[in-house]
C-alpha cells in the first residue's frame, strides 16, 4: 500500500478522508476531527506499508507511527474560554451576516421557504439532511466541516429537559430562545434557521420544546423541535392558511401621524394612510422622499400596536449613518454599491418577517428606502405584500421611488421645486391620491380632499 502524503490529505475534503478511513479499516473515524483523522489515516497506511518494506525501513516507520499516535488530540473549548466574550450573537454568528448588514456588503442568500407540515413535527435533526443544518452557527468551524453526525451518539437529547422562552431572530435567519429575556444568558437555546422558517417564528414569540446537549465544539444546546408557539400547539399555528390566501379588505383604520410638520399634516388629511396600505412616496431626485419617510417613521415609532421595521437599500452612506443615529434603526442597510440581488434579499427577509406578524393578528409596518435599486419584480412583490387581513392583522408598506409602480393604494407625490425653494408643504396634491379615502376619513373628509385637488388643478392650469 502507498503511504499517503500529509499535504495530500490536508487538501482533501472530509468526505474523501472518510472514504479512505473506511478502506483502511479505521474504527470510529466519524468521531474524529479532520486533523485527528489525518493522523489516524497516516498511522494505518504506514502500518500496512511496513509489511512490504525492508526491516530497517519498517523500524523507522514504526517509530514515526508511535510518535504520531502519541500526538495529543486538540481538546474542545473549555467553558471558561467563553468568559468575558462580548455577546452571544458576536460569538455564535461566525461567518454569517449580522442583522445590521454593513453598507454595500450585501446580505446572505435567502433560502427557499416551505410550508405545509411544520411545527411540532419539525425536529432539529431534520435539517441535518440539508445545507441549513450544516450552516448552523451554533457549531464552531470544526463542526461545520462535517464531523458531527448523530450516528456517533453525540448531542443526545437532554433527559426530560423542556426549554421555554422568547424567540430572538438573528439577521442570518437563525434564532435564540432567550430563557431570561431580554438579556442573553448561558442557558439560551439555539434554534436553526430551518425551524424558524418552518414554524414561521418572529422575534417575541414564546415557544417551548425539548432540548439536546451541544455536540462537539458547539457552545449552545439546540432545540430538538418546537412544541408550542404562544401557548398554542405548533402544528395548529403552522398548518394554517398561507398568507397570500388569507381574505383581505380595503384599509379601514387610519394611520394617524399626529405631527406638526406641515408636509406630514397635508399627507395625513389629503392622502390618508391606513393600516394595510401600499404607499409609495414618489418624486424627482432631491424632492425630499427619504426625509419625508424618516419624519413619518418618527411620528409612528414607539406605538405598541405597531411593529415597525426599516430597510435601507441603494442608500447613500451618509443617510445610513443618519438613520442609525435616529429612533428607527434599520434592520438592513446597503449602499447603492450593493448588487440588486443583495437588495432584493434584504427586502424579502423584512417582508417575510412582517407577514408572520400580520398573519398572527399583529400590525406590521415595513419602510423601504428605496425601491429603485431592486429588480422590478422584487419591488412589485414587496409592495404587493401589504394588505389589511380580514380576520387577522395588517401589513403596511411605505416605500420611496422615483415613480409609482402600479397597485398602490396611496401615492404621495412630492414637488422638487417646492423642496428646493424651502416652501411647505412640499406635497404635490395634483399627482397624489388615496383609493377609497372615505373608508379612512369619512364621506366629508373625502369630499374635502376632492375639492382641494380640484382647486390645486385649477391653480396649476
Amino acid at each position: 500500500m502507498t503511504v499517503l502524503a500529509r499535504s495530500e490529505l490536508e487538501a482533501s475534503p472530509l468526505a474523501d478522508l472518510h472514504a479512505i478511513a473506511n478502506q483502511v479499516g479505521l474504527e470510529g473515524f466519524r468521531r474524529l476531527r479532520k486533523a485527528e483523522l489525518i493522523d489516524a489515516i497516516l498511522g494505518e497506511t504506514v502500518s500496512s506499508a511496513e509489511a512490504d518494506a525492508p526491516q530497517e525501513e519498517r523500524d523507522g516507520a514504526e517509530s514515526a507511527s508511535r510518535t504520531r499516535r502519541r500526538r495529543p488530540a486538540r481538546s474542545r473549548r473549555a467553558p471558561e474560554d467563553d468568559a468575558g466574550e462580548d455577546s452571544d450573537d458576536a460569538d455564535v454568528d461566525e461567518g454569517v451576516a449580522s442583522e445590521d448588514t454593513d453598507a454595500g456588503t450585501g446580505t446572505p442568500a435567502r433560502r427557499g421557504r416551505r410550508r405545509g407540515s411544520r411545527g411540532g413535527a419539525a425536529s432539529a435533526d431534520a435539517p441535518a439532511r440539508s445545507s441549513s443544518r450544516d450552516s448552523s452557527p451554533a457549531a464552531e468551524p470544526s463542526s461545520r466541516s462535517g464531523a458531527r453526525s448523530d450516528r456517533d451518539g453525540e448531542g443526545a437529547q437532554d433527559a426530560g429537559r423542556i426549554a421555554a422562552g422568547v424567540v430572538e431572530v438573528l439577521g442570518n435567519g437563525s434564532a435564540f430562545l432567550r430563557v431570561d429575556p431580554p438579556e442573553p444568558s448561558d442557558e439560551d437555546v439555539y434554534i436553526s434557521a430551518a425551524q424558524v422558517r418552518r414554524c414561521e417564528l418572529v422575534s417575541g414569540d414564546r415557544v417551548t420544546g425539548p432540548v439536546r446537549t451541544p455536540r462537539r465544539s458547539e457552545r449552545y444546546p439546540s432545540l430538538v423541535r418546537i412544541d408550542t408557539i404562544n401557548g398554542a400547539s405548533a402544528d395548529s399555528v403552522s398548518d394554517g392558511v398561507r398568507y397570500d390566501e388569507l381574505p383581505v379588505d380595503w384599509p379601514r383604520e387610519r394611520l394617524a401621524l399626529g405631527s406638526e410638520d406641515p408636509t406630514l399634516e397635508a399627507i395625513e388629511w389629503m392622502t390618508p394612510l391606513g393600516k394595510g396600505s401600499r404607499v409609495v412616496i414618489v418624486g424627482a431626485r432631491h424632492a425630499g422622499k427619504s426625509e419625508t419617510l424618516r419624519r413619518a417613521l418618527e411620528a409612528v415609532q414607539g406605538r405598541e400596536e405597531l411593529d415597525v421595521s426599516l430597510v435601507l437599500v441603494g442608500a447613500r452612506p451618509e443617510e445610513i449613518s443618519q438613520w442609525r443615529e435616529g429612533p428607527v434603526a434599520p434592520a438592513a442597510a446597503l449602499t447603492f454599491a450593493a448588487t440588486a440581488d443583495s437588495q432584493d434579499q434584504a427586502v424579502e427577509r423584512a417582508i417575510d418577517a412582517a407577514k408572520r406578524v400580520a398573519a398572527r393578528g399583529g400590525n406590521a409596518l415595513v419602510a423601504i428606502d428605496s425601491l429603485d435599486g431592486l429588480h422590478p419584480q422584487a419591488a412589485r412583490k414587496a409592495l404587493a405584500a401589504a394588505r389589511n387581513l380580514r380576520d387577522s392583522g395588517s401589513l403596511t408598506v411605505i416605500a420611496t421611488a422615483e415613480r409609482p409602480l402600479g397597485g398602490e393604494t396611496t401615492v404621495i407625490a412630492l414637488d422638487a421645486t417646492l423642496t428646493s425653494t424651502g416652501h411647505q408643504p412640499i406635497l404635490d396634491l395634483v399627482n397624489s391620491a388615496t383609493l377609497k379615502p372615505e373608508l379612512l376619513v369619512g364621506e366629508d373628509g373625502a369630499e374635502t380632499i376632492t375639492k382641494a385637488r380640484a382647486a390645486a388643478v385649477e391653480a396649476a392650469g
